[in-house]
């Protein structure tokens, strides 16, 4: 992807507009157009950009055949960059000027940085993957695909995260702690212990709910 190049966002609720956002404060692309499967916003405009559908965005991939998916909730923003890939539409990365990315960090492709992140060396983000608003995550941890960093949580080094996850807003996870896939982890938690594939869990200390 070429400086200036223009990108879709697919989305166009309250976290698209964050995304837009960072893609205009980073300078580097142009956004040409937001994509979302809601009818009632489709014919209408976010942040000064049209909103159609799935089909204008197939019928625009020779002009704008690369994006990222603008939507919080996990299990929707894979689904959709499932569908994306699979009809030959390139996922880009996302990452606000403010976020302080440390050396030998790897950040995989559909991923969202967003203003005030630190991500420190030796961690690898997969695709994919929200690290919202002022949240951190220190030295070699593992971020798995598809998961949302809720904004302010901090994560401490050694640290792996599975597939899917919800880290929510505020929580706290001390070293080297193993967070399954799929899981939910509710905000404002301190996470002391591993937490199981699936489990939905929190508090202080954070324990399994269900």
């Amino acid at each position: 992807m070429t400086e200036g190049a223009s990108v879709f966002v697919f989305g166009a609720s309250g976290h698209a507009k964050v995304v837009i956002d960072a893609i205009e404060r980073a300078g580097l692309r142009c956004v040409a157009f937001v994509c979302d499967d809601g009818r009632e916003k489709q014919g209408t405009q976010l942040m000064g950009y049209p909103v159609g559908g799935r089909e204008e965005l197939l019928a625009r991939r020779s002009v704008t055949s690369a994006g990222v998916v603008g939507i919080g909730d996990n299990a929707a923003r894979m689904s959709i960059a499932q569908w994306l890939l699979e009809n030959d539409c390139a996922l880009i990365q996302v990452i606000h000027p403010s976020a302080n990315i440390g050396r030998e960090v790897t950040i995989e492709d559909g991923t969202v940085v967003m203003a005030g992140c630190v991500i420190n060396t030796g961690t690898r983000v997969g695709r994919n993957v929200i690290v919202n608003t002022a949240a951190t995550v220190d030295h070699d941890c593992d971020v798995g695909d598809g998961v949302h960093v809720g904004p302010g949580a901090h994560i401490c080094g050694h640290v792996t995260i599975g597939a899917r996850t919800l880290v929510g807003a505020g929580t706290t996870v001390i070293p080297s702690v193993r967070i399954g896939s799929g899981a939910i982890i509710g905000a404002g938690s301190t996470v002391l212990t591993d937490i199981p594939d699936g489990a939905r869990a929190g508090g202080t200390p954070c324990r399994v709910l269900a």
